[in-house]
């Protein structure tokens, strides 16, 4: 083939994808707006408020879809640079890779404009007017302060612009893999809120939606920058390929079964045929269509395909697939805009609507320990950092590499550790006493952490993952490695940094008020136990941890550390139970238990908790250190005998020589 015509079968392969893209948008945005625009008095708009008017109605859906399009285009753009394109060996983006960096920006572009839009669009629903009568400025920004949804899309349109201006400075393939965290995040204040966070259960329905919105961005828009990379002729293209169908099958697989849950959460098995049980046997529908088409897309060899270079082959087998993910897109907005059987909110008690469940009585051991409501997110973790682990200790045993027991049990006991802390019946009360929230605390800063970094996962993962070879693209060891050089990691393990951190986030998050606004929030929850848990990690990683750290430390220096930490968890418990104001009184008032009588009451018995039982984590690591301590002294101390053994000792005897000659040369001085 001739490079003029290589060239016009890139222009065209171009072509036909920004056509597929366009009709998939198109479609999305029909779908969506229709469905609801059909449903009239079924959807959200006709059941609560007055009618905002059919250009509100028409147009908030329409732009909501077309808000999501552009977020999964992005996420899925920077996925292809992060993971699915390697980087040139000196860690710079090669052109595919700077390519789908350069569609993130634009898509990113697009997602902020469009959920700025939301903004009035879903002020006017909510009041019932107009959109030109709410376009005023501190009337929206009253609205996106009192109400969720509306601060909910204001904070997307601000992380996409932020991650828009970032997308012009990436050019290395760490800045890409930040980007990708980046987006991930901006996925997530519009999923914490919703019908999903507002009915009962909601706790459960809003971290199935979590999984179900990331996955969906990871497959469609996944899809989408695979095609693209494919249409410009990009390099590599049978190992994006690769990456991409293993990944899809995951996502698959978590959209599914969190779509399930969701479902199970807001319809009963006779609400089916109600309108919003339609939608959702729609939304199932495409999901088994969409899987079925995957698997016949690669059951074939993708990979002789891109060999034979018909890349627009491949584009022709993806579009009808992305076709379909985009009418899916659509479809879930219709479902979000359209009330569950029932109505929100309907016939639950003021626990479930705060809680999203009921509390069973006062929290008595037995309660404690066996009224289990798992969670979907930290449990889900567990099991999942539990199963990872204990792969990579099976492959070492077939390979007949030896791996501490000891280790194997840390880190399944600070698994188990994080899953007793959010799943039992302490992770059910946690967000109803301020009590069980400050053991919680604890378990996750403290308990679970010392026994994560005792077991040493980034040793066992080093020693477990195959290298890729220096002809070979970077995987997943090199991932790791990279990621334990990165900024983030020094940054977060600089001792001044962890310790503070470590200390002061108590002070921090308790006597500012921020807990106080914190407390209602379910994903603040969330938001609370991943940066205890990570805080922790840290700090321990530092003084206790066995993989290596990017700042060497003397066992002395992390003994002063451990034990500096000590006096300042005691001041802050005993401070905590002299004052005489209830941290989040408003939160903890509003549920009005009737087993909690006496608010002040329960917050100095959780502040006794951490007088009390505080420096439990800290003897436990004290004990680690000094083990630790010891076992490093009698290695080198033993490693000096093997070396004296085979050359007599002749370290020792040049010593006594110099000091016999010195001995010798002071008389001759006097």
């Amino acid at each position: 083939m001739t490079v003029e015509a290589g060239l016009r079968r890139t222009g065209e392969g171009r072509t036909r994808l920004g056509v597929l893209v366009a009709v998939g948008v198109l479609l999305a945005m029909a779908v969506g707006t229709g469905l609801l625009v059909f449903l009239g008095s079924d959807g959200l708009t006709g059941v609560w408020l007055p009618d905002s008017g059919l250009f509100t109605r028409a147009a908030l859906p329409a732009v909501r879809v077309l808000s999501e399009c552009a977020a999964v285009v992005a996420v899925g753009s920077l996925l292809a640079a992060a993971f699915l394109v390697p980087p040139q060996a000196s860690g710079y983006l090669d052109t595919g890779g700077y390519a789908a960096v350069r569609m993130a920006r634009i898509a990113a572009l697009v997602w902020a404009l469009t959920a700025a839009l939301m903004v009035p669009l879903l002020a006017a629903d909510v009041l019932g007017r107009p959109v030109t009568e709410v376009l005023d400025l501190r009337l929206l920004t009253s609205m996106a302060s009192a109400l969720s949804q509306v601060g909910s899309w204001a904070l997307t349109a601000g992380i996409a612009l932020v991650l828009t201006g970032f997308c012009w400075t990436a050019l290395t393939w760490g800045a890409a893999v930040w980007l990708f965290a980046l987006s991930i995040v901006g996925l997530t204040p519009v999923a914490l809120t919703g019908h999903s966070s507002a009915d009962g259960a909601h706790d459960v329905a809003t971290n199935s939606l979590l999984y179900h919105l990331i996955a969906a961005a990871l497959w469609v828009g996944g899809l989408v920058a695979l095609l693209a990379h494919l249409a410009r002729r990009g390099e590599h293209a049978e190992l994006a390929c690769a990456r991409f169908s293993r990944l899809a099958l995951v996502c698959w697989i978590v959209m599914a079964a969190s779509g399930v849950i969701n479902a199970l959460v807001h319809i009963r098995p006779d609400q089916v045929l109600t309108t919003y049980g339609l939608l959702v046997l729609g939304k199932v529908a495409a999901l088994l269509v969409l899987g079925v088409i995957g698997w016949l897309h690669r059951r074939g060899s993708v990979a002789a395909v891109v060999d034979r270079g018909d890349r627009v082959a491949i584009l022709r087998l993806g579009g009808v697939e992305a076709l379909i993910m985009f009418a899916t897109i659509g479809l879930a907005v219709a479902v979000s805009g359209t009330v569950p059987p029932g109505g929100i909110g309907a016939q639950l008690s003021r626990t479930e609507v705060l809680l999203g469940y009921n509390l069973a009585g006062p929290p008595t051991p037995a309660r404690l320990l066996l009224d289990w409501r798992p969670d979907l997110v930290f449990g889900v973790a567990a099991l999942v950092l539990a199963g990872v682990y204990l792969a990579g200790v099976r492959r070492l045993t077939r390979r007949g590499d030896p791996w501490p027991m000891g280790r194997t049990a840390a880190w399944l006991g600070g698994c188990a550790t994080i899953l007793f802390a959010t799943s039992s019946g302490i992770g059910r009360y946690s967000t109803a006493m301020f009590s069980v929230h400050m053991g919680v605390h604890m378990l996750m800063s403290m308990m679970a952490p010392i026994l994560l970094v005792l077991g040493a996962p980034v040793t066992l993962a080093l020693r477990a993952l195959s290298p890729a070879g220096t002809a070979n693209p970077p995987g997943l060891r090199e991932w790791l490695r990279a990621f334990m050089h990165s900024w983030v990691v020094r940054l977060s393990t600089h001792p001044l940094i962890a310790f503070g951190m470590y200390v002061g986030s108590f002070y921090v998050i308790y006597f500012t008020g921020l807990y106080a606004v914190a407390a209602p929030s379910h994903g603040a929850h969330l938001a609370m136990n991943a940066y205890f848990l990570l805080m922790g990690y840290a700090y321990y990683w530092l003084v206790i941890g066995i993989d290596p750290l990017p700042h060497g430390m003397s066992y002395l220096g992390k003994l002063g550390l451990l034990l500096a930490a000590m006096p300042f968890h005691v001041f802050f418990g005993i401070s905590l139970m002299h004052t005489a104001t209830v941290i989040g009184g408003d939160y903890y008032r509003s549920l009005a238990l009737p087993f909690v009588p006496d608010l002040l009451a329960d917050q100095r018995a959780g502040a006794a908790m951490v007088w009390a039982s505080g420096e439990i984590p800290m003897v436990i690591g004290l004990v680690a250190l000094l083990v630790q301590w010891s076992r490093t002294d009698a290695r080198e101390a033993h490693r000096f005998d093997r070396k004296a053994e085979p050359d007599g000792d002749a370290e020792l005897a040049a010593h006594n020589a110099l000091l016999a000659r010195l001995a010798q040369r002071s008389p001759a001085r006097d």
